[in-house]
């Protein structure tokens, strides 16, 4: 890369450091206990808001102790940063409209409850960008209007400035929140809202400069997307109206920017973030670009994995842009760190040689700052630097990463090791004759209620204090309830109820080779739900039978099918912490075969439905359009391969969960999958079109109850929902469940609500069945 030549004893401007944001729901997860108290009504709205008080404050003393120039402000939500802004622009669907709003509003957006207000239906929840948060997607119509009401942003940054913190207001751009949104009706294009959204923009900005803010983080992570030309032509306009004071960091990351880069340098702003974690390929055209007045802030401590960053390797890569750009160089991290959990500190339990290649939010804060001392040419920092980045540059050579025989068992993989053995229609008839089950057959998605006495036992188990005898038999209650209860309300087919599940990830990763699991490396997916993803650190492989003796036993006690619950390949893989010496389509294949050794050990037990899990496909899709086949192809040769040991007259199910899948239909087509379930009553079934203009040729199971609120549906409502579907999918090939498992629900709200969806199961067979006489 060419620079102007600076020496760099000549810099003497100290590197700017920052992060992008910082992880909300606390180390012990403080914030996720506080909401589901307060729903229940167990404490107040003061001792929730105080619970947030306490949190924000700790979070930004670990940044200010790592030393980080700012603090970010604004990363705070009550559920998620998107609806988070929807509430600061006075913008809610209308039928929560209902005077100022206030925190019980926002609730009932999410949730659709609050413990104060109507229940109301909640609003389309779906995942941000490629990754396992999810955001509650604004709903945009042409009367809309914005106006700053909300007022949680400024109330922080006063909060913060009071406590002595030099603040960075992070702030969700107006081009990104029109994107993420959909319109209510088809004659409606959400673009044009785009002037009066900016004059509320301008008053947000106005006040925090008047709040003495220097500098506005606003994130337009859409700029790595490939835009339709009036979307990316909108930036120019958008900041133009938008320039002034304070200054603007306009904030990318995820992927590259480059397509855009023209568009980019004309953009009336102050400065530039860019992810060199994702798309380190950017920086050399980037900084070639750069107006002279922009900083750039060089993303280069990864904000979506755990591993410990090399910083010699960093260092060298930075020294030169250190050069050209002296003070106009920034460090920070590649995104938020709210997709790491905080602190590595409270995992006494890893592996010593493993815990010291990792790196959480808390180390990424202090690595940032490493860096940047490093890059001012100081002496110790250049030498810590390099003391830091021994461990993870020895991993390469670990005797704990490299399994030949996995090795070799991948190279083996053929195209015809993904095949079954027989078409859709011939396998159809099969299972027809096997399973026996009648028009509209119902079931559920895997998971029922996690009860306190699971956690409990599950807790006391890991811990030593219950022997593995004790809490076998512990399940097996658990399991014989569910079964009973799926008996009583007469589904069709029933699952184990999974109480021995603390995850449908991580207790495969606690099962397979090659993982490593944490106790505290918790991170939110929305609300108050938060997983605790583990961490690929070698080649993976089955040593044992991971699901066999639970699901043989729940069979053992009904004459109706039991699902085998899986989890797939490339969920697995999208869900954990990947390894960065290996590509993602290697560490999916060695799932797979994993998985593929399940399957064939479930059907030798008798096991004729067998359920094999994919949320995660679509989120891992590459953000650009033109990059989405290669990583299709790999991915549905996957989740073929697990499947492919079944036999013909086994039932192969797969879920997907909150994603729009009419881009990529064929692909789901191409599964093979002989019934899908999908997540479709938030959306009011138009998921389905996708399934009708392409013709889909298997069953599909449409989400009939949004299982993230606790409203119980009305039969109407879901009879409603299926006849939508039956007037897209012939009425053979549907199934009916909930939209998603229900470990987060209670036992009232579930069985509630299944016997509605039954009851409406029977009416529609009934129907029908006389339509067709």
């Amino acid at each position: 890369m060419t620079t102007n030549a600076v020496s760099t004893t000549d810099v003497a401007v100290k590197t700017k450091t920052h992060i992008l944001g910082y992880p909300r729901v606390g180390g012990e997860r403080e914030l996720k206990f506080a909401q589901e108290k307060y729903w229940r009504g167990d404490i107040t709205q003061a001792e929730l808001k105080d619970v947030g008080r306490l949190l924000r404050h700790r979070h930004w003393g670990d940044q200010s102790d790592a030393g980080l120039d700012f603090v970010s402000v604004g990363d705070f939500a009550w559920y998620d940063h998107v609806l988070g802004t929807s509430m600061l622009l006075g913008h809610l669907p209308k039928r929560h409209r209902h005077g100022f709003p206030d925190l019980d509003t926002l609730f009932r957006v999410a949730r659709g409850k609050a413990p104060t207000g109507c229940a109301c239906a909640a609003s389309d929840m779906t995942k941000w960008f490629n990754t396992n948060y999810h955001y509650i997607v604004p709903e945009f119509s042409a009367e809309d209007e914005f106006t700053v009401s909300w007022p949680q942003l400024f109330e922080e940054v006063t909060e913060a400035k009071k406590a002595g913190k030099d603040v960075k207001p992070v702030l969700l751009g107006p081009v990104s929140y029109l994107w993420l949104g959909k319109e209510k009706s088809s004659d409606f294009d959400r673009l044009s809202l785009l002037p009066r959204l900016l004059a509320a923009y301008q008053q947000i900005l106005a006040k925090l400069a008047k709040l003495g803010v220097e500098w506005v983080q606003i994130d337009e992570p859409v700029l790595t997307l490939e835009l339709p030309k009036p979307w990316a032509d909108s930036f120019k306009i958008a900041y133009q109206v938008l320039h002034g004071s304070p200054k603007l960091l306009l904030t990318t990351y995820f992927d590259n920017i480059t397509h855009h880069l023209d568009n980019i340098m004309d953009l009336k702003v102050d400065g530039l973030h860019i992810d060199l974690s994702a798309a380190p390929e950017q920086l050399d055209a980037v900084v070639a670009a750069l107006p002279e007045q922009w900083v750039l802030s060089a993303g280069v401590i990864n904000g979506r994995n755990v591993w410990r960053a090399d910083l010699s390797a960093q260092l060298e890569r930075l020294q030169p842009v250190k050069q050209k750009l002296a003070e106009r160089l920034w460090v920070g991290t590649s995104c938020s760190l709210l997709h790491t959990p905080i602190d590595l500190e409270l995992e006494t339990d890893l592996n010593p040689e493993v815990r010291q290649w990792l790196a959480f939010a808390k180390q990424k804060c202090r690595e940032v700052t490493l860096l940047a001392q490093a890059l001012d040419d100081n002496a110790i920092a250049i030498e810590e630097c390099a003391h830091y980045s021994a461990p993870i540059k020895a991993r390469a050579n670990s005797d704990i990463v490299n399994n030949p025989v996995v090795r070799q068992r991948t190279a083996t993989i053929t195209d015809a090791l993904a095949e079954r053995k027989l078409a859709y229609e011939e396998r159809a008839r099969l299972q027809r004759q096997s399973l026996g089950l009648p028009l509209f057959p119902t079931t559920t998605i895997g998971s029922f209620p996690q009860t306190r006495d699971i956690r409990t036992k599950r807790s006391d188990f890991k811990a030593g204090r219950l022997s593995e005898h004790a809490y076998t038999a512990a399940m097996k209650v658990h399991i014989a309830d569910a079964i009973e209860r799926q008996q009583q309300l007469d589904l069709d087919v029933f699952v184990h109820g999974e109480p021995e599940r603390n995850d449908m990830v991580e207790y495969f990763a606690e099962l397979l080779e090659g993982f490593a699991v944490t106790r505290f490396g918790w991170v939110q997916s929305y609300g108050s739900r938060c997983v605790k993803p583990a961490v690929i650190v070698s080649d993976i492989y089955r040593s044992a039978p991971m699901t066999v003796d639970w699901t043989c036993y729940a069979q053992s006690l009904t004459e109706k099918p039991v699902k085998g619950m899986l989890t797939g390949p490339v969920t697995i893989l999208g869900w954990t912490f990947p390894r960065e010496d290996l590509t993602h389509e290697d560490i999916a294949n060695q799932i797979a075969l994993a998985l593929r050794d399940e399957v064939a050990d479930l059907q030798e037990k008798g096991i004729k439905v067998i359920q094999i899990d994919e949320p995660a496909i679509r989120e891992g899709l590459p953000l650009k359009a033109s990059e989405w086949q290669q990583y299709l192809n790999w991915a549905v040769k996957a989740f073929k391969i697990s499947a492919a040991s079944a036999e013909a007259q086994t039932q192969i199910h797969t879920h997907m969960c909150y994603s729009e899948f009419n881009d990529i239909i064929k692909s789901v087509a191409e599964l093979d999958a002989d019934v899908i379930t999908i997540e479709t009553s938030r959306s009011d079934m138009a998921l389905l079109k996708a399934f009708e203009a392409f013709d889909y040729p298997n069953e599909i199971g449409p989400g009939v109850y949004d299982i993230h609120s606790p409203n119980i549906p009305e039969v109407e409502q879901i009879i409603l929902l299926v006849e939508k579907a039956a007037a897209l999918i012939p009425a053979e090939r549907l199934w009916i469940n909930p939209d998603c498992g229900l470990k987060t629900r209670n036992w009232v709200e579930t069985e509630a609500a299944l016997a509605s969806m039954v009851k409406a199961a029977k009416q529609l067979r009934e129907h029908w069945q006389a339509k067709a006489m």
